[in-house]
């Protein structure tokens, strides 16, 4: 069976779910080979295997660390010509676009962003996208080379299918580019025990109507009952009540969580382009007549100030 290549997203070893979810939908169309590049790389053979993976090729070097991007590119290069895979699927993240993006121009093939769906076709890879903030959904395949794939966080399950899982080292030749953009100094991220915003099972986010950062704390208490990630509109964003990170819009992050609760957000279109792929969408707006209604799975017409409390009271005691 022809083999697909599976970018491995990984800290330190920690394997993240959007890699298990893509190697779910690599078994759709072939035999995953899984890429795993920097420190901790060997660590992820293991849980790999375990997801479907058939072979982990392996590389390490200070370029994957001090280095921005490219080094990456070079080794998943390296990847792709010992390979020679039906196809490249690689995480949504930011990074994630840049080096599928990167590699498409390098082997001069086609490349499809963001789908939220995989399948075999006759003639190669068919991906599922949504387009015009989700307004429409397309299946799109790459008409020239080897298709390199980006696909959204929570697109498919994550499915135990254990395979061989067979380490091998991958060697790798840094180009003159490798070493342009050096990485002099890095900051933690304070952690909020909360999910990443974009692998989120549940997102609950606040807007305009949650009135001021002193306010949030609301959205953050249904949140941490829910064991969900917190968002915010641009709007929430722009009036400095909430970082920029938290923010779900087309100038934000894109999110397709199985559950979206809107809290005070009044749905305009570049809001809508970042959650309309969730899988059940729930609204709380006072604003009956607000756009956000037009596309939720259940819609509560009601002040948030009295709504948001009562909902996280009623988790916390079924929760017991």
């Amino acid at each position: 069976m022809a083999e697909v290549l599976v970018y491995v997203d990984h800290a330190d070893g920690a394997v993240r779910k959007p890699t298990l979810e893509l190697l779910t939908l690599a078994r759709r169309i072939g035999e995953p080979v899984a890429v795993a590049l920097g420190a901790g790389a060997a660590d992820t053979a293991a849980v790999l295997a375990e997801h479907g993976a058939v072979k982990v090729l392996t590389a390490d070097a200070p370029e994957f660390t001090e280095y921005l991007v490219v080094p990456k590119v070079d080794a998943l290069q390296a990847a792709y010509e010992a390979v020679s895979p039906v196809a490249v699927l690689v995480p949504s993240s930011a990074e994630g676009k840049e080096i599928a993006a990167r590699l498409a121009v390098r082997i001069g093939s086609g490349i499809i962003t963001d789908a939220v769906d995989l399948e075999a076709g006759d003639e190669g890879p068919v991906a599922t996208q949504a387009a015009f903030a989700a307004s429409f959904t397309t299946k799109s395949r790459v008409s020239k080379g080897t298709p390199v794939i980006t696909v959204k966080p929570n697109s498919a399950p994550v499915e135990a299918a254990p395979a061989a899982g067979a380490v091998e080292a991958l060697a790798v030749t840094f180009g003159a580019l490798a070493t342009g953009t050096k990485v002099v100094a890095r900051t933690p991220r304070e952690s909020t025990g909360r999910p990443e915003l974009t692998e989120a099972a549940i997102v609950v986010s606040g807007g305009r109507g949650v009135n001021g950062a002193e306010n949030f704390h609301i959205i953050e208490e249904l949140a941490d009952s829910l064991g969900a990630a917190v968002g915010a509109s641009r709007a929430a964003v722009d009036a400095g009540w909430y970082p920029h990170s938290n923010q779900v819009g087309q100038t934000g992050k894109s999110v397709s969580p199985q559950l979206y609760i809107a809290s005070g957000i009044s749905g305009a279109i570049q809001h809508r382009a970042g959650m309309q792929t969730s899988k059940t969408i729930v609204a709380i707006n006072k604003d009956a007549e607000a756009p956000i209604f037009d596309l939720v799975d259940y819609g509560v017409v009601g002040d948030l100030f009295e709504v948001v409390p009562q909902l996280t009271g009623e988790i916390k005691a079924r929760k017991g």
